[in-house]
């Protein structure tokens, strides 16, 4: 079974990140906003420097060595104790193996113990019911939703953490290739 870690993005993070990055179309109702990504070092440093720039906490999921998505905390609202969780997985090749509910049940830790957050926010487009299935396996709540998103929130008061990351099934490699 393998598992993930999180850990603080480095611009060299970010490049290996981005380099097989594919955009996802499920992220996007209006398709005509869609556009494959196409990598370049200043694209990329470009993201690494934003998230920085903006105070977000930037992170990086590991595979192994390896960065296989992005994780950021934004919105931080020190005073008020909560902030908007958003994740990225690479590419199809690691999404449906459990990664994405590992970074975000460390995302949750991490948030609620280091940060001190009290409440997580989260949204997903409609038609990204992965997405939507993820954020409420891991504890989160849809609290509305409008014409493109579902909004979802997770109070640490009230998150009871059905799963630990021991028990989130990872099929072996032999498996995920059938």
């Amino acid at each position: 079974m393998k598992q993930i870690r999180i850990c603080r993005m480095t611009k060299e993070l970010a490049r290996q990140y981005f380099r097989q990055y594919e955009q996802d179309p499920m992220q996007f109702m209006d398709m005509s906003l869609f556009q494959p990504y196409v990598y370049s070092d200043a694209r990329s440093d470009a993201q690494y420097q934003r998230q920085n720039d903006l105070g977000r906490v930037y992170l990086a999921v590991m595979l192994d060595q390896k960065p296989i998505g992005e994780v950021i905390l934004k919105n931080i609202d020190r005073e008020n104790h909560n902030c908007t969780l958003s994740i990225s997985l690479q590419n199809d090749s690691v999404k449906n193996h459990g990664y994405g509910t590992q970074a975000e049940m460390l995302t949750l830790e991490y948030a609620f113990g280091e940060l001190e957050m009290l409440t997580v926010y989260a949204d997903a487009v409609h038609k990204n019911k992965r997405s939507q299935h993820v954020l409420e396996k891991v504890g989160f709540r849809e609290t509305h939703a409008d014409d493109i998103f579902r909004y979802y929130r997770c109070d640490r008061a009230n998150w009871k953490q059905s799963l630990t990351i021991s028990d989130i099934s990872v099929p072996p490699e032999s498996q995920t290739d059938q």
